[in-house]
């Protein structure tokens, strides 16, 4: 029998357990939730909420309020000096360096024991579950995983304490075990430096029997790329025979998916889709044919949405499909009713299963158009699929109103493969984005409001490179995709300017 049947056979009970997911999903946050505040009744935070005299989803509700991270930046600070019982029972040592906020660079997301065993790892070992159940025929531990991870450093020099990207975080303390199956080396996977570590773990994996991949699909490209330039192969296939599947999350695999099936021509190459983030993890896409995720319900993680654009919040069996929600999470590394940032729509309530629209901060609404990051991704796989063209990166902002009262959205675009027409591009992106949004099209009326889009062609490298600037290169970190201020844009435009 081969190491992934016998993998099989250690993997197949959860496989039964999942199904509880298709019947009994509001039993199954009751219990999480009781279970949480069963767990934190006696931290600071839990005393002052009353979870000890706490029965219901209601009293959880009317004794908790809802919390960006500003509201938990002072109890979060305390735990990173190392006060214990604050937000969650003992002293919380790990810390996943986040985007920042409106008023700090970086957000420091706790994340204890309880939260490390049964919010990222159990996602993990689930995604490996759904997937052998999908693929009968798969040997994927009979090779290797290429992991890509981010780096740590010491937190406020306190002995045993370190802060960084949740990937690192996950790799320190991961299962010996693993490390069986997995390449780079640890040291490798830990280094801070984004353009040694992408030469190293190339040089390292080039040589192993790769099976699996793990990563965002941006920074694993880039790795990929490298492979292909140092093994000077045409396919990834020829480098790994048996390469099978490309875990990833992050950011959308919409983008690179037609970078990815030309890098990779293999017929038996599988792509499944994570939620998983510095918070928790929250879904998996558990059908190939279906590209949304099954909320994963059984976690330590309690969720609650609030459909955007009013004050409503719902605990999930008060979701309805279509609508798009602000996540809500209350977490066994002490966020209590913690809005993440995400807004998502749920494609199905029976079981749950959810597709990330944008961010509740990554939007474009200067002028009423709603345009959010999900009907952006599908505007620009229209106009590539139209045009043959590929985009690598990009970010958009809007053009704020003239002397004659002029406005549009201007879209700056690094292309790997660029359209012959760049003109038919942005027409095409801006028809479809009429047809997937009505405010949109409301405003591009006649002109009237908002005038036609701008796109303008980024320099090879400039993403990478601001990226860079701000000390964001690699790991975890993502391009803003929209927004409703010109920062980041003007940024890279003068970063452009500047080479």
């Amino acid at each position: 029998m081969s190491i992934t049947g016998i993998a099989r056979k250690f993997f197949a009970p959860r496989w039964r357990e999942l199904e509880r997911h298709n019947n009994e999903a509001e039993s199954l946050q009751h219990e999480v939730l009781s279970r949480l505040v069963s767990r934190a009744k006696d931290t600071e935070w839990g005393r002052y909420h009353n979870f000890g005299s706490m029965k219901t989803y209601e009293d959880f509700v009317r004794n908790n309020p809802l919390n960006s991270y500003e509201e938990l930046k002072g109890h979060i600070d305390r735990m990173r000096h190392g006060e214990s019982d604050v937000l969650w029972p003992g002293r919380v040592k790990w810390y996943a360096k986040s985007s920042g906020t409106t008023n700090d660079k970086s957000k420091f997301i706790p994340v204890s024991k309880e939260g490390l065993k049964r919010l990222h790892y159990k996602g993990g070992t689930d995604v490996v579950v759904m997937y052998l159940q999908n693929n009968p025929q798969s040997r994927m531990f009979d090779g290797k995983g290429l992991i890509l991870g981010g780096s740590h450093q010491a937190n406020y020099n306190l002995p045993g304490s370190l802060v960084g990207d949740l990937s690192a975080i996950l790799i320190e303390n991961i299962n010996p075990v693993v490390n069986l199956f997995r390449v780079p080396s640890k040291g490798t996977a830990l280094l801070s430096d984004f353009e040694v570590k992408r030469d190293r773990i190339a040089r390292e994996a080039m040589m192993k029997n790769v099976t699996n991949l793990s990563g965002v699909p941006s920074w694993m490209l880039s790795v990929l790329n490298r492979v292909m330039e140092l093994s000077g192969k045409t396919h990834l296939e020829e480098v790994w025979p048996n390469l099978e599947v490309f875990f990833h999350g992050g950011v959308a695999f919409t983008p690179y998916r037609e970078q990815y099936q030309q890098l990779i021509t293999s017929p038996k190459m599988h792509y499944m889709e994570t939620y998983n983030a510095s918070e928790g993890f929250f879904g998996i896409q558990n059908d190939p044919s279906d590209k949304s995720m099954l909320l994963m319900l059984d976690y330590d993680v309690f969720y609650e949405f609030q459909e955007v654009g009013t004050d409503q919040v719902v605990p999930l069996w008060g979701v309805e499909k279509g609508k798009n929600y602000a996540m809500i999470i209350s977490t066994s590394c002490g966020l209590w009713r913690y809005m993440i940032g995400d807004t998502v729509q749920f494609t199905s309530t029976n079981p749950y299963k959810i597709i990330i629209s944008g961010r509740t901060k990554s939007f474009i609404n200067a002028f009423g158009e709603e345009l959010i990051v999900d009907n952006a991704e599908q505007g620009l796989a229209y106009a590539c699929q139209q045009t043959g063209a590929q985009v690598l990166e990009y970010t958009a902002a809007p053009v704020f109103m003239d002397a004659k009262a002029k406005c549009r959205h201007q879209w700056l675009i690094e292309f790997s493969t660029p359209p012959e027409d760049m003109q038919l591009f942005a027409r095409l992106l801006d028809a479809r984005l009429q047809e997937l949004n009505s405010d949109y099209e409301a405003k591009r009326y006649k002109d009237i409001t908002l005038q036609h889009l701008e796109i303008i062609p980024a320099r090879k490298g400039l993403f990478n490179d601001w990226l860079k600037m701000k000390g964001k290169l690699g790991g975890q970190h993502k391009v803003p995709r929209l927004s409703n201020s010109r920062e980041h844009i003007d940024e890279l435009l003068q970063l452009s300017l500047a080479q």
